[in-house]
């Protein structure tokens, strides 16, 4: 009788564990039919740790409020050729606080552990416009390096990959060998206009542009 119980019992179970691997995450279903382009990415995999997010073509980061250094950056994401307006690519960036430092809370989880909590995802509509409000962040403790935001992308249909790092123009901190002779996706390279209380950059991007077996 106990045997008999056991196994009415399992049965359930087991079409559980074979729904659950036979109904992979959408985040596994995309990574296993995307063409794999860009090159190595270390850390790149961050772009789906969203959560439960609906993503918009506008996000604020965390602290943004807290800062005076407040900056709008903003721009159109382009297809490859460079004129029509990307859809439904997801732009993901993160960056240090003011002192140089990616912060932690404690709880992290993934690659937040090394990211921080300032960073933010924006996915584009039919216009490709994106917008992420955020503050400027501070050097590398030391100066041993120019203030950026990192950037990763993930169009449709391809894996997610890196796109030239976001720089200011004004940084005195900045090297030549900080930015590339081909750029991937465009310049990343942002020239900060005060508008009232806020400091506003546009970067549009070009998706394909020296970017490794995008063809």
């Amino acid at each position: 009788m106990k045997k008999l119980l056991l196994l009415v019992l399992a049965v359930p179970c087991i079409a559980a564990c074979n729904a659950q691997q036979s109904n992979p995450s959408e985040e596994t279903r995309t990574k296993q039919s995307a063409r794999h382009i860009g090159g190595p990415c270390e850390g790149c995999e961050a772009i789906y740790e969203y959560g439960s997010r609906v993503l918009t073509s506008i996000d604020t980061l965390p602290d943004f409020d807290q800062h005076d250094n407040k900056i709008k950056i903003t721009g159109i994401i382009y297809q490859n050729d460079g004129e029509t307006p990307a859809k439904d690519v997801i732009l993901y960036v993160y960056h240090t606080n003011e002192a140089g430092i990616y912060p932690t809370r404690g709880d992290e989880k993934g690659w937040a552990k090394r990211h921080g909590y300032i960073r933010g995802w924006v996915k584009t509509g039919d216009d490709g416009k994106y917008t992420f409000y955020t503050f400027k962040p501070g050097s590398y403790p030391g100066g041993t390096a120019a203030a950026h935001i990192h950037p990763t992308i993930k169009e449709p249909g391809l894996n997610e990959y890196y796109i030239d790092t976001y720089h200011f123009k004004d940084d005195p901190l900045l090297k030549k060998s900080d930015l590339s002779s081909s750029p991937r996706a465009g310049s990343g390279l942002l020239t900060l206009e005060k508008q009232g209380d806020m400091w506003v950059a546009r970067r549009d991007i070009i998706l394909g542009v020296n970017i490794p077996d995008y063809k």
